[in-house]
């Protein structure tokens, strides 16, 4: 039908909320998601509009390719000044709390660099599906499913340090907190990237294109479970044990071994560093050795891992990845 479908250009969620409750089959917004400030907002206001399964066509400029495209405009030398103070104006400041306000008040929320793993996740949290994409010069194209649901997340991580939700003892919901080493959202899209990319040999899901530059660093360095001590002050986890996982990524465990694991509270160093295991089904079977020893010898079990984990982390080069 011709009056269910939608084409704008526009930056304004009035433009969408005029339109009437779950009446487009197709909406095609042909302006940049960069410019639009308040993107959630727009995309729930879009996903009230759709009928269930309906499509949402957007476009944006990723991180990546708005740095090239900033370098294409200038000599290198030039770039080298400019590029880090362009960085912390259009990507650092709008996630701080009170330079948040004044970046909003200079640029209107024009031109904001975002990345494809924040967008894609933003789409999730709004209750779509992605179904298709595509990257055109230097903007990314996709076409967006309405789902039933929108995520009941009430605070989605956004700044340096984030809570992810973990499996703890006995089956409990705890928060884990760490230094952001993905961009913001990239939890929303982890069931996913594991169907369409499944794991490495690692365990790690292939072609991780959520985890940052910097965060690469950080977890070679562990700098970024530096703030899990806090949470073994509060009593969630303890020194060794197996790490705490998402609900997601424990279904992938046997049943069985999903059982032991949350008999005991998850750890800060894993067996994962004393054993090195070099692929997932080689990780199972370090877990399982280690909660038969915990459960036969507690203490000695945890004091040989730690020190075995400590001496492959500093002479062997065992990283968190």
């Amino acid at each position: 039908k011709k009056e269910s479908v939608t084409l704008l250009s526009t930056i304004s969620v009035e433009n969408i909320n005029v339109l009437k409750g779950q009446s487009q089959n197709l909406l095609i917004n042909l302006h940049k998601l960069n410019d639009i400030r308040r993107l959630n907002e727009y995309l729930i206001a879009c996903h009230s509009k759709a009928v269930p399964g309906g499509m949402l066509v957007g476009s944006f400029i990723p991180l990546k390719r708005a740095r090239h495209k900033l370098r294409s405009k200038m000599p290198k030398f030039i770039f080298l000044i400019i590029y880090p103070i362009h960085f912390l104006f259009y990507r650092v400041f709008p996630k701080l709390p009170k330079l948040r306000h004044l970046y909003f008040i200079l640029t209107k929320g024009r031109s904001r660099n975002i990345s494809k793993a924040e967008i894609f996740g933003r789409l999730h949290f709004c209750g779509y599906k992605i179904i298709a994409q595509k990257l055109i010069d230097n903007t990314f194209y996709f076409i967006a499913q309405k789902l039933n649901t929108i995520s009941t997340e009430e605070f989605p991580s956004y700044g340096p340090i984030i809570g992810l939700k973990r499996v703890g003892f006995n089956g409990k919901i705890i928060t884990i907190h760490k230094f952001r080493t993905m961009h913001p959202y990239s939890e929303f899209i982890q069931k996913e990237l594991f169907e369409n990319q499944n794991l490495n040999p690692s365990g790690k899901i292939k072609d991780d294109f959520r985890i940052t530059n910097w965060g690469k660093i950080m977890r070679s360095l562990f700098i970024d479970e530096l703030p899990q001590f806090y949470d073994w002050f509060q009593g969630k986890v303890k020194i060794v044990g197996v790490r705490a996982l998402s609900e997601h990524y424990l279904s992938l465990y046997p049943e069985d071994l999903q059982k032991e694991r949350i008999k005991q509270k998850p750890g800060l160093m894993p067996p994962y560093y004393a054993d090195m295991p070099k692929s997932f089904d080689e990780i199972l079977d370090s877990e399982r050795t280690y909660l038969k020893r915990k459960s036969e010898k507690s203490f000695s079990t945890d004091f040989i891992y730690f020190w075995r984990g400590l001496i492959n982390i500093l002479f062997r080069g065992a990283r968190s990845s």
